[in-house]
């Protein structure tokens, strides 16, 4: 299914019409931005088809329950809500208003719970480390007014052109993305998930994308680097998930 991938304009769109790119870049507001995203929620539940299986729905919003539970009192306290939305697409995303979107797409590569929490984690961390609204900001002043969505997916200028809206949008910086490869590795582990499916998530990426960047991974492959990133942070993240454990954080979120 690829309805996702041509989904109505944002619908905020028509608010900047006719505004040059300078003058879009200083007309968008934080404000601006909170409503657009409540918009624009609201309309993709609407018109994206969601996961008709609620045992796929309660198994993610587990996984996204465990992972809130350890973020500080101001973000654990937000409106959080989770969707799965039956689109093949490989990605997720979390937008300014703490709303979570998961492709079932994404469950051919994060196919265990920890390797899910992996990546909800990373999504998670793009909201709490504020690289969302940044991106939206910058996003604006490069012609996209409304980049909503959270993801660490990469879609190329003709298919935003053509219409992607939030969870498909311009791809974060390399340093956001680091950041919330390390704040999202240590998230899963003091919710109790085992860190290590972090490298086990991003191999199964890469083997998925047979040579070419996989979505997720931005509009650049995750190099030796990003990936030797994570691996030094593996130690730090197990003696996390080791106390986690023995505090008895033990999620035991499965399809059944």
């Amino acid at each position: 299914m690829q309805r996702l991938k041509w989904f109505l304009l944002p619908v905020c769109a028509a608010s900047f019409a006719g505004l040059s790119v300078a003058q879009a870049g200083l007309l968008v507001s934080e404000k601006e931005i909170h409503r657009a995203a409540r918009l624009q929620w609201l309309q993709m539940k609407r018109n994206v088809p969601i996961d008709p299986d609620p045992r796929v729905q309660r198994y993610v919003a587990c996984v996204v329950d465990r992972l809130i539970e350890v973020l500080d009192d101001r973000h654990r306290d937000l409106d959080w809500e989770v969707v799965v939305f039956d689109d093949d697409g490989v990605n997720a995303f979390a937008d300014t208003e703490a709303k979570i979107g998961v492709l079932s797409g994404l469950f051919r590569v994060a196919d265990t719970p920890d390797s899910l929490a992996a990546v909800l984690g990373h999504e998670i961390a793009h909201m709490t480390q504020n690289h969302v609204m940044r991106r939206a900001k910058q996003g604006a002043r490069a012609d996209m007014l409304v980049l909503l969505g959270s993801a660490a997916t990469g879609i190329s200028p003709g298919l935003l052109q053509d219409g992607a809206t939030i969870g498909l949008s311009l791809p974060y910086a390399r340093d956001q993305e680091s950041e919330a490869d390390l704040v999202g590795l240590q998230y899963m582990a003091k919710a109790g998930f085992d860190p290590r499916a972090a490298i086990y998530l991003w191999k199964n990426m890469s083997a998925a994308s047979q040579g070419s960047p996989p979505e997720f991974l931005s509009d650049h492959p995750a190099d030796d680097r990003r990936l030797g990133d994570i691996v030094k942070a593996i130690t730090p993240a197990l003696i996390t998930y080791n106390q986690a454990r023995d505090s008895g954080k033990r999620p035991n979120c499965q399809l059944r």
